[in-house]
């Protein structure tokens, strides 16, 4: 994907998880600074496996399938936001992940 595409998907992912995330969620999450972090993942299988634990731990997910219309075929896999949530909770999912 060229580095367009990684943003937009990114901010897709960004808005799809804010939209289901509690107003208590929300609130705590603005008061701190609206925290964001681009990181990397190797391949579907391990996307998929993110998406299981954060719903696991019952924060907001959003995973982007591309619309096919620009770069990527339709359906493609391309973003995944976990959060807002406590730091901790995503840190256990994430933090062996390295930063884009």
């Amino acid at each position: 994907m060229s580095k367009g595409k990684y943003v937009a998907q990114g901010a897709h992912a960004s808005i799809g998880a804010y939209e289901s995330a509690s107003q208590d969620v929300i609130d705590s999450w603005e008061s701190e600074g609206q925290k964001k972090i681009a990181l990397g993942v190797d391949g579907r299988e391990n996307l998929e496996s993110l998406v299981r634990e954060a719903q696991t731990r019952d924060l907001p997910t959003h995973l982007v399938h591309d619309a096919g219309e620009t770069e990527l075929a339709p359906g493609t896999m391309t973003a995944l936001a976990i959060g807002p949530g406590p730091q901790t909770d995503i840190d256990a999912i994430t933090g062996d992940l390295e930063t884009l």
